[in-house]
């Protein structure tokens, strides 16, 4: 079976290298052409030796994942869905801004953390995916980016692992993929654009401050630990205290010196004035001297069996003028792509619909070009 160079970083890439017996920099070609040329076939690698061209094919490939649909929002937004084999899908979203192009990653397919407002919990866990899979993700959509606005310049500013999946619990693939995005020879992203996003896999938050301390960002959503262990299972493991006792141990190696915590407003759930004033006195007082952070507030996206509501806006600006008021920075998100089920929580609400399509094409051997996959949108209650 021969290697796919997508599944490298550049340490990586020159071990490969090494083994065919090439020197390093034939690595760094290899990886810019790829990275920021968006190459997939060696022939168009001009400045490589021809033999080295030549030999490519036989011991390695450059494979993106096959498409299965891509949908446009009207305010820009765009959300691809990728075939990841095996009747599996994961979804990737692209948020244009004024000053930033935001790439919300997958990592998983589907997540095991079973957050009780994530419509991609309730999928249920399918495999994680490989560091190729997530860098294709990427790779990808900048590439298509360029092409589409017919850009020579970088489009995507950003990436956020915050789409389908629990990053940490994908450690192994996930170091790879952050260190070629941070790589000057292939995205030359900063760690301060780079965000991995947890629901608090405490041992792999000190790892990661070890090994790639990129911006962090915590699925808090409650708190204290009763109401936690309701909405995010994992909390039962690691409660509140651990949580941000690893917040605090990874802040000298942030790139920022805040930990982003995100808090999706349930409506009567975890919104009242008295949650707001437990939360602010968490986040102010723990350990003696409190965690420095920044709290986002997020409207809750609803879908079918949750069994929750979005908090009414009037709500969720009192509970932030409360935070704000104590002293700690809170902005409320702005939903983006709620046409295409591209917001925060909605990725792969109905992706079972959708993976038992690729399932029936499978069997009858169509491609997806051969005949679309057409998209059953569920979440129709939209809260803004």
């Amino acid at each position: 079976m021969t290697a796919n160079l997508l599944d490298f970083d550049l340490e990586g890439l020159a071990a490969f290298c090494e083994q065919l017996g090439e020197k390093r920099f034939r690595a760094v070609q290899l990886f810019r052409w790829i990275h920021q040329k968006g190459a997939s076939r060696f022939d168009e690698m001009t400045d490589l030796a021809k033999s080295l061209r030549e030999k490519l094919p036989s011991v390695c490939h450059i494979t993106d994942l096959p498409v299965l649909s891509r949908q446009d929002s009207v305010d820009g937004t765009i959300k691809w869905l990728f075939d990841v084999g095996d009747g599996n899908a994961v979804e990737t979203v692209f948020i244009p801004e004024d000053d930033r192009g935001t790439l919300c990653i997958s990592s998983q397919a589907g997540c095991a953390v079973g957050c009780r407002f994530c419509s991609t919990g309730h999928q249920g866990f399918s495999r994680n995916l490989t560091t190729g899979e997530i860098l294709a993700q990427l790779w990808h959509a900048e590439h298509f980016l360029r092409k589409h606005l017919k850009s020579s310049d970088r489009v995507i500013t950003n990436v956020v692992m915050m789409g389908m999946g629990e990053p940490l619990q994908n450690y192994s693939a996930l170091v790879p993929a952050l260190r070629v995005m941070l790589d000057d020879h292939g995205y030359g992203l900063s760690r301060r654009r780079v965000t991995v996003s947890t629901s608090g896999v405490v041992p792999m938050i000190d790892r990661l401050a070890q090994d790639v301390p990129v911006a962090l960002a915590v699925s808090l959503h409650a708190p204290n630990d009763a109401l936690r262990d309701s909405l995010v299972p994992l909390n039962r493991k690691y409660p509140i205290a651990e949580l941000l006792d690893a917040c605090l141990r990874y802040l000298p190696a942030a790139p920022r010196d805040f930990i982003t915590f995100e808090y999706c407003m349930l409506e009567g759930v975890n919104d009242q004035p008295e949650h707001a004033q437990q939360l602010l006195s968490l986040v102010k007082t723990h350990g003696g001297r409190g965690v420095p952070c920044k709290i986002n507030l997020i409207p809750f996206n609803p879908f079918p069996d949750s069994g929750l509501k979005c908090s009414p806006r009037p709500v969720v600006l009192r509970f932030g003028q409360i935070l704000n008021e104590g002293g700690v920075v809170t902005t409320v998100r702005k939903t983006r792509g709620d046409d295409i089920d591209a917001a925060c929580g909605q990725l792969a609400g109905d992706v079972l619909d959708r993976t038992d399509a690729v399932r029936r094409l499978a069997d009858r051997r169509l491609t997806a070009a051969e005949q679309p996959i057409r998209f059953v949108h569920k979440a129709k209650d939209k809260q803004v």
